[in-house]
C-alpha cells in the first residue's frame, strides 16, 4: 500500500530555520488548487490501479492557510480517483494560529483524522526568535480546540537547541505537553541550513549556534524522560503513546512507494526493476503553468539499483526502534549485512553505538542515535573500500 504526500507552499511569514519551498506572498490559492487536482489526477492515470492508498498527508508551508473548502476539494480528488478503501489516516499540519474550533470542526468532518501541529516553544521568546506566527497562548489553545473539535490523535513539534535558551524552557517545553496528553512528540535539533535567515545570522556572527554537548544533553534528557512517561522512541525524533505511531511517516521508514503533489514535492516508486524517484520544480508559478499546459511539472528524475535502494533501506531503517530487518535486507535487496560490514558492526557493537543483533535485527542504542548519520555512513554499500 502506499501513500499520498501533498505540499502546500503558503506561509503568512518565515521561520529563520526553514528550507522548504514556501511563498508568502499569495493571498489567493484557487489556481493552486486547481492545478493541483489536475496532478493528482494525472498521476492517478498512472498509478491508482498498481496499489491502494494508506496514507494522505498536507505538509507544507502551511497547509493550514487553505479554507476548509479547499482542502476539501483536494480530499474528494484523491477519492475519486484512487483507491482508497483501506486509507488508514488523514493528515494535516496546522500552525497554532489557523487552529480555532470551527476550522478544526470542519476539517474533521471533511475526513482528516490526524493533526500535527507545528508548536515548537511554549515561551515568546523562542516564538519571537524563530520568528513564529503564533504566541504562547495559542501553542497551548490549539490542543484543547483539537481535542474539541474531536481530534484524539495528534502530534506536536518541538525544537531543541535554540541560542541561548535556558535549559529550563526545554524540561517545560517536554514537561507541558505530556500534562497535556499529546499522544505523538516530535522533537528537533535547530539545524542551520544554507539560504536561511538563521545561516546568515550565524555567518554574520549575530547568533552563535548552541554548543554540542548542550544539544547532547537536551537530546538525552528527551529520550529518557518521555520513555519514564510512557511514550515509545519509534524512530529517532518520534516518541508516541500506544498506537499513535505516525503511519505516514512510517511508510517512509519502511521504504513504501507514496506519491509528492505540489511544488518540490518528492515521490517513489518501486514495483520491480528499475526503481524511480523523482521531484517537481520547486517553483510555483511555473508548477501552475506547466500543469494548466497538460505537462507533469517534473524537476528531476533518478533511475535506482538494487545497491542505492538498499543504501536508501539501511539509511531509513536504522533511524527506527525496529532497525534494519536484516532478512528482509539479504531477500529483497540481495545484501548480507553481516557480511558485507563484519569488521565495521563489530567495532560499533564494541564501542557501545549498536545492539548485538537479536531476532534478526540491527538497532541503535541511545549512544547511537546521537550519531545516527555518521554511523549510518559508515553502513552504506557505497562506503565500501
Amino acid at each position: 500500500m502506499a501513500g499520498l504526500y501533498l505540499h502546500i507552499p503558503f506561509c503568512s511569514q518565515r521561520c529563520v530555520y526553514c528550507d522548504f519551498y514556501f511563498v508568502t506572498t499569495q493571498k489567493t490559492h484557487g489556481v493552486f488548487v486547481e492545478a493541483m487536482c489536475s496532478e493528482i489526477e494525472y498521476y492517478a492515470s498512472q498509478y491508482a490501479e498498481r496499489e491502494p492508498i494508506e496514507t494522505i498527508y498536507f505538509g507544507g508551508g502551511t497547509p493550514s492557510l487553505l479554507e476548509a473548502g479547499e482542502l476539501g476539494r483536494l480530499l474528494q480528488t484523491i477519492h475519486s480517483h484512487f483507491d482508497v478503501s483501506t486509507l488508514q489516516e488523514t493528515t494535516l499540519e496546522i500552525n497554532p494560529e489557523n487552529a480555532d474550533i470551527d476550522y478544526l470542526s470542519s476539517l474533521r468532518s471533511l475526513g482528516f483524522d490526524r493533526l500535527s501541529i507545528g508548536i515548537q516553544s511554549f515561551f515568546p521568546s523562542d516564538l519571537e526568535f524563530m520568528n513564529r506566527s503564533h504566541d504562547a497562548d495559542d501553542a497551548e489553545a490549539c490542543i484543547e480546540h483539537a481535542r474539541c473539535a474531536g481530534f484524539d490523535n495528534f502530534s506536536a513539534d518541538l525544537i531543541f537547541g535554540i541560542p541561548d535558551q535556558p535549559e529550563e524552557y526545554w524540561y517545560a517545553n517536554v514537561q507541558k505537553l505530556i500534562r497535556l496528553g499529546v499522544p505523538h512528540i516530535s522533537t528537533y535539533s535547530l539545524t542551520i541550513e544554507e539560504k536561511t535567515p538563521l545561516n546568515k545570522m550565524v555567518e554574520r556572527g549575530l547568533v552563535e549556534p548552541a554548543p554540542e554537548n548542550e544539544m547532547e544533553e537536551r537530546y538525552r534528557f528527551t529520550m529518557n524522560f518521555l520513555r519514564e512517561h510512557g511514550y515509545e522512541h519509534y524512530e529517532i525524533s518520534s516518541f508516541a503513546r500506544p498506537g499513535a505511531r505516525s503511519k505516514h511517516n512510517q511508510t517512509y521508514w519502511d521504504h513504501r512507494n507514496y506519491l509528492g503533489f505540489g511544488p518540490s514535492a518528492h515521490s517513489f516508486w518501486w514495483r520491480g526493476l528499475p526503481a524511480y524517484r523523482w521531484f517537481n520544480e520547486r517553483n510555483l508559478r511555473r508548477y501552475e503553468s506547466l500543469l494548466r499546459q497538460f505537462e507533469v511539472p517534473v524537476g528531476g528524475k533518478e533511475t535506482m539499483s538494487l545497491d542505492m535502494l538498499a543504501d536508501e533501506y539501511i539509511l531509513l531503517r536504522l533511524r527506527t526502534s525496529d532497525g534494519i530487518d536484516l532478512s528482509r535486507l539479504q531477500n529483497q535487496y540481495g545484501v548480507d549485512l553481516i557480511y558485507e560490514k563484519e569488521e565495521e558492526i563489530d567495532r560499533l557493537i564494541s564501542e557501545g553505538f549498536i545492539e548485538a543483533p537479536e531476532n534478526d535485527r540491527l538497532r541503535l542504542t541511545d549512544d547511537g542515535k546521537l550519531l545516527c548519520d555518521s554511523i549510518t555512513s559508515k553502513l552504506l554499500l557505497e562506503a565500501k573500500e
